[in-house]
Parts: C-alpha cells; sequence; structure tokens
C-alpha cells in the first residue's frame, strides 16, 4: 500500500500540489461555497477540527478535477502545516485529526454526490490512510438514519469504531472535548445548521482565517517555485482511481436505498389526500 502511494504521488506530482491555486479567486470561492470544509480549531488534545457540510455540499459550480483538487490540497496542507505545527507546539506527534460532519439538508438529491464522494473517499483511503481519530455525525434527518442502517454493517471494524452519531447538534458531546471556540458554527446550537452568513464563525466561508491562510499559502508556493510565470487557469489533473469493492458496495447500497426512499415519498404524495371508500 506504502509502494502504490508513493507511485500515485509520483505519478500525479503531488509534491506540488501546494503551489497550485485555484485561479481566479471567484472559481475557488465558487468550490468553497459548494464543497463545504473547513477546520474550526483544535481539540483539548491538540487535534485538528475539520468540519463538513455534507448535506448542503452540491458540488455544481466547477469539474470533479477542482473539486479533487480542493480536497488533496486541503489534506496536504493538513500534513505538512498543521499537523507539524501542532505537534510542535504540544511537543509530542499529533498525526491525526478529527471531523464533524454535518447532514443538515440531506436530501435525495445527495444521489447524484455518490460517485464524487467515492472517488473522494478512495483517495483518502488508498492514500491517507488512518489520518481521522474519529467521525462525529451531527444534524442527521431521518434520511441518514435509513442509509445508515444499510452502510454500517459494510463498514470494517476499526473504521465503525471511529463514527459516532451525536443527538441533535451534537453541541454537549463535542464540549467533553474541545472548548466552544473549536465548537463548528453548527454544533453551536440545535436546528443551527450550516449556516453560510456568519462570515468568520463559519468555517467553511472563503473569509475564515483557515481558507485564506491556505489560499495564501499556496499563492506564495506558487511565486516560489515559479517566480516568472503567470499563475495558470486549468485545474490540476490528478488520476481517479477506481473504488475498492468495498466502497462500490456502499455506494451501491447507497443508492438503492436512496431509490427506495425517493419511491415512498412519490407513493405518499400520490396518494396523500384521497378518501378510501370502505364500501
Amino acid at each position: 500500500m506504502l509502494v502504490d502511494c508513493l507511485h500515485w504521488r509520483v505519478q500525479n506530482t503531488i509534491d506540488d500540489i501546494l503551489a497550485k491555486p485555484i485561479v481566479p479567486i471567484e472559481l475557488y470561492g465558487a468550490v468553497r461555497d459548494s464543497q463545504l470544509i473547513g477546520m474550526s480549531g483544535y481539540s483539548r488534545e491538540g487535534l485538528p477540527v475539520f468540519a463538513i457540510g455534507v448535506g448542503l455540499s452540491t458540488f455544481d459550480k466547477a469539474s470533479v478535477h477542482y473539486y479533487v483538487q480542493s480536497h488533496i490540497q486541503i489534506n496536504e496542507y493538513r500534513d505538512r502545516v498543521i499537523l507539524p505545527s501542532a505537534s510542535k507546539k504540544h511537543g509530542r506527534p499529533i498525526t491525526t485529526c478529527i471531523k464533524v460532519l454535518d447532514m443538515t439538508g440531506l436530501k435525495l438529491s445527495a444521489l447524484s454526490k455518490i460517485k464524487l464522494l467515492t472517488i473522494i473517499s478512495t483517495i483518502d483511503d488508498l492514500n491517507y490512510p488512518e489520518k481521522t481519530n474519529t467521525y462525529y455525525i451531527v444534524n442527521a434527518p431521518y434520511i441518514f438514519s435509513a442509509c445508515w442502517k444499510v452502510v454500517k454493517p459494510l463498514l470494517q471494524e476499526r473504521t465503525r469504531k471511529k463514527i459516532q452519531v451525536l443527538p441533535g447538534c451534537g453541541r454537549d458531546e463535542l464540549l467533553k472535548i474541545m472548548d466552544i471556540a473549536s465548537l463548528p458554527h453548527f454544533c453551536r446550537k440545535d436546528g443551527s445548521g450550516s449556516s453560510r452568513n456568519s462570515e468568520n464563525e463559519n468555517c467553511f466561508s472563503l473569509d475564515h482565517p483557515f481558507h485564506q491562510q491556505l489560499y495564501n499559502y499556496i499563492k506564495q508556493q506558487s511565486l516560489i517555485s515559479e517566480p516568472a510565470q503567470p499563475i495558470k487557469q486549468g485545474s490540476f489533473h490528478v488520476d481517479l482511481p477506481e473504488p475498492a469493492a468495498e466502497e462500490t458496495e456502499i455506494a451501491k447500497s447507497l443508492e438503492s436505498e436512496l431509490q427506495k426512499f425517493e419511491k415512498g415519498n412519490m407513493l405518499s404524495k400520490s396518494t396523500d389526500g384521497i378518501k378510501i371508500d370502505d364500501d
């Protein structure tokens, strides 16, 4: 697996990806508005806390390659900058992060995202394994509960143990491991959702310090690597992996469950208001 990962890095020049900004800034802003991810702070143990707006991410403002580029850049920035900095601050190796997944707004339209999410998940499994200490799932609607029942048995035991589904927005549970300043904005109170309007408190926003620092870092690296060259537009193409058998099975199970859910909704709507005569 390590050799395959090294081949992947060489073949796709991953070491250069932090010198390849997504330009113009308007395009990067569109990616950020439709691929909701950010870093809200640190746990009390010093682990970075990443927030992901699963339910409200639309992935519809750019090509697949831009979303993959953005995801890998955040991974690389985490591994090359954030984790070493946290390790230095705490005087011990910090090699993993915490992820808080917000399911606010999860709908049947999630079916259209499964292929891209499977690609991103496969990249993480193959090339960034064991980088997440715990996944906390919050603001889970009924549709998530239905899908979770199907997916949970398909996950490996070590993965299942990392996933915790918290009640409501998860505020009380998460405050046991982090201060309120590090709590993602959608965990501040029940029903808060993945608000896009709270600017600096909204860690998904391009205005948030994390994204400002990340984008400025990438721009600086691009100037260092090619000081005399103008920054080129266009996505950084990475070979998209073929999902592993487990990933494919999970994706198919999700599609099947969502389709059943959709048919159930359609049937419910078609019979709504119809009076059944006992005679």
